[in-house]
């Protein structure tokens, strides 16, 4: 087999051109590495967004200081997670949902409290926030401000 002889001028040619094409494809995949962490990053300080919103909702339908306003704010709320919410928050939360919702004719309050922080713990898993150790034995509970509504005021 005989060697192919290429002269200095033509591997000056060869070299160059196989430094832009890796300088090429650097630039290239540095751009969209970059702009997949941008929009990861982006979703994620929405899933945040909407997550408070749920935990803040949940105060307008705690036992004794529920509202209608408070349900309707919790509706929304639960609907936006929908468009965001990975399928394990999406399942704890229904899960939750049929727990909590008029119709059930059993409620149970420590079914209640594990379902919520069944989800609290798939939320948390989402966002990254879930530190070595912490445990899915850990629940969570949801603090009432004791404050009479404008409705038990006026009984």
């Amino acid at each position: 087999m005989k060697m192919v002889d290429i002269t200095a001028p033509v591997a000056t040619v060869i070299a160059s051109l196989v430094g832009i094409v890796v300088a090429g494809l650097t630039a290239v995949t540095t751009y969209a590495t970059t702009k997949r962490r941008e929009q990861e990053a982006e979703i994620r300080k929405e899933k945040l967004e909407h997550y408070k919103d749920f935990m803040a909702s949940l105060s307008g339908v705690i036992s004794g200081e529920g509202t209608p306003e408070g349900q309707q704010e919790f509706a929304r709320a639960c609907n936006k997670l929908n468009l965001v919410a990975p399928h394990a928050v999406i399942v704890a939360l229904q899960s939750f949902q049929q727990e909590i919702k008029m119709t059930n004719s059993s409620p149970s309050k420590t079914r209640h409290d594990e379902l919520m922080s069944c989800l609290i713990h798939a939320m948390r898993d989402d966002l990254g926030l879930r530190n070595k150790g912490e445990s899915d034995s850990l629940v969570f509970g949801l603090w009432a401000s004791g404050v009479p509504t404008a409705e038990r005021r006026e009984q």
